[in-house]
Formats: structure tokens, sequence, C-alpha cells
């Protein structure tokens, strides 16, 4: 199935839903009922996402899905309030927060398996600033997506990270061969569109 692109426009739309959505949410209001028909064609699709919340340029809760089980726009409502108030690095986000907060999503394309035999390979692999990267050891799993390269540009180290925040070793992935999956994302944030 090929995506298409997000418009400007439906950009707009996910960026305005996903703060009012955590705007309700941090108020313990009611969230907005996301009527499918009142949204383009491409977001009533079934898309992956995910929200990344910043405040001051810092990282203040990042929640996703890595593969596509409901409508973009549902699963962008969803992720919003999960960023805010369920990311277990933060303290849930207080509604004098909401104002300094920049909300930036991810669109994920399907995550493709990576295969390979020697660490090397699998460095030889990586395309930084491009494929975001899921590492899977049995059933622990974590991702970074690909703008974690802007602050961990080095392959070995993004690898090593990634290890750490599945809870493994950070050599796990020169140690044995891990079940690797790359994807890419359409990225847009409040403080770009």
């Amino acid at each position: 199935m090929k995506v298409i692109p997000l418009s400007d426009d439906e950009k707009r739309i996910l960026l305005q839903l996903a703060r009012l959505c955590i705007e309700r949410a941090v108020k313990q209001q009611p969230l907005p009922e996301v009527l499918l028909e009142n949204y383009p064609e491409n977001l009533r699709a079934d898309g992956a996402s995910f929200v990344t919340l910043t405040k001051h340029g810092h990282l203040r809760g990042c929640i996703g899905a890595l593969e596509a089980y409901q409508p973009l726009v549902q699963d962008v409502c969803e992720h919003a309030v999960a960023a805010a108030l369920e990311d277990y690095r933060f303290p849930p986000v207080q509604p004098e927060e909401v104002d300094q907060l920049c909300i930036e999503i991810s669109r994920l394309t399907p995550p493709q398996p990576l295969t390979y035999t020697r660490p090397e390979e699998l460095l030889a692999a990586l395309r930084p600033g491009v494929d975001g990267v899921v590492l899977r050891d049995g059933i622990r799993r974590a991702t970074f997506l690909p703008q974690v390269w802007e602050k961990v540009p080095d392959k070995a180290d993004f690898l090593s990270q990634l290890c750490l925040k599945m809870g493994a070793a950070p050599d796990t992935w020169r140690r044995k061969a891990l079940q690797v999956s790359l994807y890419q994302v359409e990225e847009f944030s409040e403080s770009h569109l």
C-alpha cells in the first residue's frame, strides 16, 4: 500500500487536534469526538504515529505506535494524550505547562526487517538521519525515531543507547544477533509549520 504524503493542511489539522486533546486531557475534560467523516481521506487511513512533546527544547514526553492499527487521526489523538500523561520517564503534564509545549508528530512507514550476520553489516546498513531503528531481543523491544540521530550521530553509540533503552547491556548488539527493523518518518511540528 502506497503512503500518500500529508499536505500542509492535513499536518495542521493533526497538530491542532493533538494540542486540543492534550489541553482537554490534562484538565481531565472529555476528549474531542473524532468523527472520521469530518477528516480528509488521508487522515482516515490507518497510520502509525509518534507524538513528541518538548518544553524549552527539552523532551517532555514521547509515545507512539510502530505499526498502524487505527485511522491516523485517532492514532495521533491517542498518542498525544499518552505522551502528555503516560510517558513513565516524566511526571504528567500539568495544565499550566501546555502553552509551553511544542508538539511534533512523526508518521511512520511500516517497519522493514533488516537481515545481517555480523555487527559490521548492521552498522553499514544504517542511514543516520533517515532510518528509525527497532531492536528486539525476545520480549524486549525499543525504538529510536530518525530524529534521534541529531543527538546521537555515531552509529555504534546509537545502537548502544538503543540497547540501554531496551533494558539490555549497551554492547548487546555487538554480542548477539538481534531482530532489527528499519522505518522512515514524515515528521512535522508546530515550530516548523
